[in-house]
């Protein structure tokens, strides 16, 4: 089970940190995303920053498996407040889509944790 984790823990992590980044900093493709969305521009920075933390989180939680568990978890949650966001704006079922199989992949990870402990 250790190779499952390690993979979709790096997936993950790659991921999110891709998406914090232009969040934290403002960039101007993200705003106007956020915006469409209705996401203000502080709750946009406190969402990169979560995400932030849940890659550090992700990633130690490789060293201590229920760090890993929080921040998968901590991070499907994220993923369903994205949904209802994306639901909400009236957007394209595949981009509503997109963040409910990330929900379901950080649950993965979180169940794939839990198994090897």
């Amino acid at each position: 089970m250790r190779i499952p984790v390690i993979v979709l823990t790096l997936i993950l992590a790659a991921v999110f940190l891709g998406t914090a980044v232009p969040k934290l900093t403002g960039q101007a493709q993200m705003r106007e995303r956020m915006e469409h969305l209705g996401v203000s521009p502080g709750l946009t920075r406190v969402l990169g920053v979560l995400e932030l933390a849940a890659v550090a989180g992700l990633l130690l939680g490789l060293l201590w498996a229920p760090l890993g568990v929080a921040a998968a978890v901590g991070l499907a949650l994220q993923m369903v407040g994205a949904v209802v966001y994306h639901a909400r704006a009236k957007d394209p079922a595949a981009m509503t889509l997109t963040p409910a199989v990330f929900a379901v992949a950080a649950l993965a990870l979180a169940y794939l944790h839990l198994r090897q402990g």
